[in-house]
């Protein structure tokens, strides 16, 4: 296995796990603990996890909440939908990008891309982007802030974003179905996604299999707003023949 994949598939283990000792992850890889300890010390200076004598575990800047739980939830399909996502992307363009888990794992995919322009509520992904060796620009949203998934929101996030036109909106999604379209259980992050779709040219979904035909609290968007749903297992038939019905280009990455 070469290193950058063996490396992914530590960051993988650790994200399903919260919490793994070396000795698990050499078992595990068929490696010994010297290589894993070295894997560790190289992730732990980019960030993408915490070193420990011993193991390894979840950055403590993703905090303690749902938030954390969330990014040990359908990792590897998360993984997959951010691989199809970044296809969608070339250099020069101008993105926003909402606070999500799945957004997170698409970040740490779009840092490989040179010469790109984000604008994100999440302290995150900027911190994702900013530090890849690649000439990218970050903007990260002002406003009332959270420390549970390190966001903001609010008015000032909101007036803020109208100040940017972007080529895509790159959103994480809380549930969707075939009659109401796009929704998120939050209000807030409701209306900071309503507002940078309203100033993207596409609108690209980030959605798993588990929030198909699935209600939440808050309408964002109708389906026909939608240009790229981009998922890792087909819609059920009703979401997928009202998707197509709505001129929705569905990128599936199977796993």
């Amino acid at each position: 296995m070469k290193p950058a994949n063996r490396r992914t598939e530590i960051v993988k283990m650790v994200r399903q796990r919260n919490r793994i000792t070396v000795d698990e992850l050499a078992a595990k890889l068929h490696i010994s603990r010297e290589t894993v300890r070295r894997d560790l010390t190289m992730l732990a200076k980019t960030g993408e996890i915490q070193k420990y004598h011993g193991g390894a575990s979840l950055p403590t800047m993703l905090g303690e909440g749902p938030f954390l739980s969330r990014m040990g939830k359908n990792t590897e399909a998360k993984v997959l939908i951010a691989e199809e996502a970044v296809k969608l992307v070339i250099p020069g363009e101008t993105l926003f990008i909402d606070t999500g888990s799945t957004t997170l794992y698409f970040a740490e995919k779009l840092a490989k891309i040179p010469d790109l322009t984000v604008v994100t509520n999440s302290a995150e992904i900027a911190r994702t982007i900013s530090i890849a060796p690649l000439q990218s620009k970050v903007f990260l949203l002002g406003g009332e802030f959270s420390a549970d998934n390190r966001q903001t929101f609010g008015s000032l996030a909101i007036s803020q974003i109208h100040s940017f036109r972007a080529h895509h909106a790159i959103l994480a999604v809380g549930a969707l179905d075939s009659q109401t379209g796009v929704m998120d259980f939050n209000i807030n992050e409701a209306q900071v996604a309503q507002a940078m779709l309203t100033q993207a040219e596409s609108l690209t979904i980030l959605v798993d299999s588990s929030k198909f035909e699935k209600i939440a609290s808050f309408e964002v968007c109708e389906l026909e707003r939608i240009t790229n749903l981009v998922c890792e297992q087909p819609p059920p038939d009703e979401i997928k023949e009202a998707l197509l019905k709505a001129k929705v280009n569905i990128c599936c990455a199977a796993v």
